[in-house]
């Protein structure tokens, strides 16, 4: 077999990363026992290899004497690209030994307005401390564009919320495809002058004739479904999302409000407010919202994890 047996185009996939590093050894030591001794094969093992090699090719990349072995054309050229191949061939195994190693890896997160203060720098504190390598950015979006963000490849992870029965749901249709994960339950509170507030829990019923502070536009959906469920339409005299202006707004006797329980964990009351449950259990859930196969990114596996992990008690969060 000589190096010009065959005029046929050589393919890169006739190629592979054993060859070239059995070869580049070769043309380093000088001969078969040097390569078989640098890389830790037997001498058949790299004989072998060299001949299937050039069995593929078609033509010949050592030549054997007395003295050893020398590389034929054919064997230079692959010995001087196999160089520079390896190197990248490394580098991808050092980068990719990295993120599963959690050592490296971005991972992008959405949420919720009331989660920015309470779950998120958690959740991102406990991650720095455990794989500081990682690394992540954080955008606040209500549900509807955090998982439109999922969709668009604009982040990695979303914690969203949905109310029961809201046909605006962002879980439903406009979720198809992707990844949606309930994690907790989160108690509604009603908030109300100190001085009007019953010892007990409160019936909506009880609260027609009152003035509402509503807030975000599914909040303000909820409450008014809410009320209607109880047989009276709310007045709705403020509508703000801005939570403690909401409680500066109840402190000032201008209405009582419905608010979700991380909202008031991330919101010290002011003097003269306080929060009752209703008497019906009220709540609305978190969701976390991933893309298909988002989990076999170790990065996001370990966050995913981590999410899970953590202690919601406080907040007036409960599993799902």
């Amino acid at each position: 077999m000589t190096s010009t047996q065959s005029d046929r185009p050589i393919q890169s996939a006739e190629l592979d990363s054993q060859s070239l590093r059995v070869i580049r050894a070769v043309a380093d030591g000088g001969s078969i026992t040097a390569a078989a001794n640098a890389l830790g094969y037997s001498q058949p093992a790299i004989s072998q290899t060299i001949g299937r090699l050039e069995k593929r090719l078609g033509m010949a990349v050592v030549v054997r004497s007395a003295r050893g072995v020398r590389l034929t054309e054919a064997g230079e050229v692959l010995a001087r690209h196999a160089a520079t191949v390896l190197r990248a061939l490394d580098a991808a195994a050092d980068e990719l030994s990295d993120l599963s190693g959690l050592r490296s890896g971005l991972v992008r997160v959405a949420a919720f307005p009331s989660a920015s203060s309470t779950i998120v720098p958690r959740l991102l504190g406990n991650m720095t401390k455990e794989h500081p390598g990682v690394r992540f950015s954080y955008v606040e979006a209500e549900p509807p564009e955090a998982v439109q963000a999922v969709r668009d490849h604009a982040a990695d992870l979303a914690l969203t919320f949905s109310y029961p029965g809201d046909p605006d749901d962002p879980h439903l249709a406009s979720t198809a495809g992707l990844t949606i994960t309930p994690l907790w339950r989160e108690q509604m509170l009603l908030v109300l002058p100190e001085a009007e507030a019953p010892t007990t829990s409160i019936d909506f019923a009880d609260l027609a004739g009152a003035d509402w502070i509503a807030g975000c536009a599914r909040c303000r959906g909820h409450l008014v479904k809410t009320c209607s469920a109880h047989g009276f339409e709310p007045r709705l005299g403020f509508e703000t999302d801005n939570v403690p202006a909401v409680m500066a707004m109840v402190a000032a006797g201008l209405g009582i409000a419905l608010l979700p329980s991380l909202a008031m964990a991330g919101s010290p009351l002011p003097s003269g407010v306080t929060t009752r449950p209703p008497a019906r259990d009220d709540y609305r859930t978190i969701h976390l919202v991933s893309a298909p196969g988002a989990s076999r990114v170790p990065a996001i596996a370990a966050t995913t994890t981590a999410i899970r992990a953590l202690n919601v008690s406080s907040w007036g969060l409960e599993t799902g």
